[in-house]
């Protein structure tokens, strides 16, 4: 996420390294780097403009923090107009009325039938609400049948009218049903095109009249770059949404839409989408996505996705068999099946600073603990009890059984072992106010 972005701005703040103060030499230097390197990441050229010489104001001019070499100083000021930039505090969503209706905007492809999938199940498990989807696109068959697998996926009814062609009967009707059996939101799902045009803009505006939603939100594929931020004004021009939904952070996106759309329709990003799975749904912090651009973590989302999965009973458990040394491979799958749900491990990594630094050539797949699933799970249920028992003649066996080298098996073992002994030193006094002072840490160290 935005990886090319974070090196050439850290090349920008380089320029400045050794200076003993900030200058309008050096400072031009740098923001001319920065500049650039905001236009490369498809950010439009007057926001660019425009940016650099908010920093460059606030760098020369009298509030000058003495405390911070010029450097630091540099990448506080870009932080904190990167922040502002993306819309500053985070917004909220509104749940009033009863239901609530939101209402799904967006082009074709922008995954906005996926996205509709996962507000609803955030609202249903995060917010403890009773959602209802509504199938609105009449165009394309094969939409209805993926709302209803997606639904089906999370739990979440799907209300659709096959043979009926008008999107404002539909929601009206959905919405009725939805009073009459008790779903308090509802989140219409509606027709995208390839590109904007009239048709379009006028049913969806004629939805949009017929309900009157307490939240429309437009659905943007990130990666489309500045071609989405001027989509977005076309739909806000008729629409007036209340918020912004970026999906596929996840991939290979160079960031102009996320910096440049607040401030061409001056309408906040509410939720981000980071991977295929339908709880990858963030909601969108500036502050957090700065920090992650500039390459300094996101440590506090870190915590709160393993907070999110972290089971107090079960550590308590874990707890005690580490006390008594009888931690085993049961156990430490039952870890990595906790780290999994918290999010794919290129997005994990991203959030520890300086992680995306250390390893931006090291390729990390969605499937990174594939082998080492398959080797516990190739092993009895004494060994995955007993790990010790693991001679060399049951090593190969494991390593036959799970597709995997000897190798494999050995540098499992020995990572295992390191694991457990540092877990047997976190229950320590020092380790334990260790673990406090993180927020919990990591599920199953408490």
């Amino acid at each position: 996420m935005f990886d090319n972005l974070s090196d050439k701005l850290d090349k920008a703040f380089h320029i400045l390294k050794g200076h003993g103060k900030i200058t309008e030499i050096n400072v031009a230097e740098t923001l001319k780097e920065v500049r650039r390197a905001l236009l490369d990441a498809d950010v439009n050229f007057k926001i660019a403009k425009d940016f650099t010489t908010r920093v460059k104001d606030k760098a020369i001019g009298e509030n000058v923090l003495t405390t911070l070499q010029p450097g630091q100083l540099m990448v506080k000021l870009v932080k904190d107009e990167l922040t502002e930039l993306m819309g500053g505090d985070v917004a909220g969503i509104n749940l009033s009325g009863n239901p609530t209706v939101i209402l799904m905007s967006g082009l074709q492809g922008s995954g906005k039938t996926t996205f509709s999938g996962k507000l609803a199940n955030y609202l249903k498990t995060k917010k403890n609400k009773k959602p209802l989807l509504i199938a609105g696109d009449v165009y394309r068959p094969a939409a209805i049948d993926q709302l209803h697998v997606v639904g089906g996926q999370i739990g979440v009814e799907v209300y659709s009218e096959r043979e009926n062609k008008n999107p404002v009967e539909i929601a009206l009707n959905g919405i009725k049903h939805a009073k009459a059996n008790g779903f308090n939101v509802v989140v219409v799902d509606t027709a995208g095109r390839l590109a904007v045009d009239e048709e379009m803009m006028t049913e969806i505006a004629n939805v949009h009249k017929a309900i009157n939603p307490q939240e429309t939100l437009f659905v943007v594929d990130s990666m489309t770059g500045q071609d989405a931020v001027n989509t977005a004004k076309a739909f806000n021009d008729r629409l007036n949404f209340d918020g912004v939904i970026l999906t596929k952070l996840d991939g290979d996106t160079r960031g102009g839409a996320a910096l440049s759309i607040k401030s061409v329709v001056n309408k906040p990003i509410k939720f981000v989408g980071t991977g295929e799975k339908m709880e990858a749904i963030d909601v969108f912090y500036p502050s957090r996505m700065a920090d992650r651009i500039l390459g300094m973590g996101d440590v506090v989302s870190l915590v709160e996705r393993a907070q999110e999965q972290f089971d107090e009973e079960e550590a308590r458990k874990l707890q005690k068999k580490i006390a008594k040394n009888e931690f085993g491979f049961d156990d430490f799958l039952q870890q990595i099946q906790q780290v999994k749900k918290m999010g794919n491990m290129k997005d994990l990594i991203g959030m520890i600073p300086g992680a995306s630094k250390a390893m931006k050539d090291v390729e990390i797949e969605d499937d990174a603990f594939k082998h080492i699933e398959a080797i516990i799970q190739s092993m009895t249920p004494k060994e995955r009890k007993k790990p010790s028992i693991i001679d060399v003649k049951r090593k190969n066996r494991i390593a036959k059984g799970s597709g995997t080298k000897i190798e494999q098996v050995n540098q499992l073992m020995k990572q295992f072992d390191q694991m457990s002994k540092m877990m047997k030193m976190m229950q320590g006094p020092g380790g334990k106010q260790l673990m406090k002072m993180m927020g919990g840490g990591m599920p199953g160290m408490r």
